[in-house]
């Protein structure tokens, strides 16, 4: 075990216990600091990014990786909104779930109350340090941090930059740490701190999430990936599904809510692929489609059945074309991953039986996948989306990161 790791841990725990009892000023206090020390150090947080970004290309990282990376002054400027949104948010901590009166004159309450300690591991995407650390704070949690090699100086920067202006402002030392050893050991060891990490969430690949479920002596809060679908019905509107399906494929590809199989109905396909995969090319994606697709569109790379069941995390998509609502939904439960998938219709009944029928974190009506975001449902930032169904599903937000005890008030009642 990694001694270093674990004397974090225990200070992490002490933390913890201090954070529990911090009313919500002094950690909305917190929050806003770390967004004025951001904005200050604008400058010296792109020069770290820059060293991670040539280290990254000088080993041969792909574009979508590198995407995932890259710190901008716009990107800098969505972490600053994303804390100051947190600040704003309804304070969980404290909040009374339910509450009753037993015949023997007992009250009993069930209350909300943070988790503890709770490890992040994860790769590529900076801004996941302010993003975990902000909604750990708000919800009474400390927090330890373990980023991918491939990010380390821009980890450092932004750890070092919000866990001094947080404790500048009544955080207790060791709130927001981050382990800066690069080797495995350290994170296994954070993966094994049993007693002192009370959850571990990894935001990353499939090979990370295996990893740490392989490894974990703590409980493990996870998603099975990302492999999202959209089926554009045989009486959706063609333009409206051609502008949500290449939304979903081409606004950001390296993200997990990004579409990686497109299903059309029959009786569309020849209205609006012709149109979608002009546009998908034209944005340099490479469509890969069944010989149904490839008769329509010939410049179609034929897709194996590898595709149907690959998250691509880039300028790729595989495209179907299906007979039935009911075709979709078995390609959707055959191959999908549970995390966002969409319909784009518009019948009432169908979109109902596409949402009873698919079993997901998310699902559309008539919208992009690219909406599975805790900032967009108006959670503030996001530790990351679950696809497990305990204890949190989704966007893990605020309420995500708490859990609840019972609170139980008598008059001196004894039990027989």
């Amino acid at each position: 075990m990694d001694e270093t790791v674990l004397a974090m841990a225990r200070e992490a725990k002490s933390a913890s216990r201090r954070l529990s009892s911090i009313p919500e000023s002094t950690l909305n206090a917190a929050l806003e600091a770390m967004a004025v020390a951001l904005t200050n150090s604008q400058e010296l947080l792109l020069l770290e990014n820059a060293k991670d970004l040539k280290a990254g290309k000088e080993r041969g990282m792909s574009s979508a990786l590198l995407d995932r990376l890259t710190l901008t002054p716009a990107r800098i400027c969505g972490m600053v909104e994303g804390l100051r949104q947190v600040a704003t948010l309804p304070f969980p901590v404290g909040e009374v779930i339910s509450e009753a009166d037993r015949p023997n004159g007992l009250h009993i309450s069930r209350v909300r109350v943070p988790i503890g300690v709770i490890g992040i591991i994860y790769e590529s995407r900076p801004n996941v340090t302010v993003d975990s650390a902000a909604l750990c704070i708000k919800s009474g949690n400390a927090v330890i941090l373990r980023g991918g090699s491939e990010a380390i100086h821009s980890n450092v920067a932004l750890a070092e930059i919000i866990s001094k202006a947080g404790e500048g402002v009544g955080l207790p030392t060791g709130a927001i740490q981050l382990i800066r050893s690069t080797d495995r050991e350290a994170a296994k060891s954070l993966m094994q701190a049993e007693g002192l990490v009370d959850l571990l969430i990894p935001r990353g690949g499939e090979a990370l999430k295996k990893t740490i479920l392989e490894n974990a002596r703590v409980p493990v809060l996870t998603s099975l990936g990302g492999n999202c679908h959209t089926y554009i019905d045989a009486s959706a509107d063609v333009k409206m599904a051609a502008d949500i399906a290449f939304n979903a494929k081409v606004s950001r590809p390296s993200v997990c809510n990004a579409m990686e199989t497109l299903l059309v109905h029959k009786e569309v396909a020849a209205a609006l692929l012709p149109v979608l995969v002009k546009w998908l090319i034209e944005a340099k994606v490479e469509v890969r489609g069944c010989d149904r697709v490839r008769e329509i569109c010939p410049e179609a790379i034929a897709a194996t059945e590898r595709d149907w069941e690959t998250e691509y995390l880039d300028l790729i998509l595989a495209i179907r074309v299906v007979d039935s609502l009911d075709e979709a939904i078995q390609h959707i439960q055959d191959y999908g991953t549970g995390h966002s998938e969409a319909i784009v219709t518009a019948s009432d009944e169908n979109a109902t039986m596409f949402i009873a029928a698919i079993d997901a974190a998310c699902v559309y009506v008539n919208a992009s996948t690219r909406f599975t975001d805790g900032f967009e449902f108006g959670l503030g930032a996001e530790v990351g989306i679950s696809t497990q169904k305990l204890h949190a599903r989704g966007p893990i937000g605020l309420r995500e990161l708490t859990t609840y005890k019972y609170i139980v008030t008598g008059t001196g009642q004894i039990r027989a």
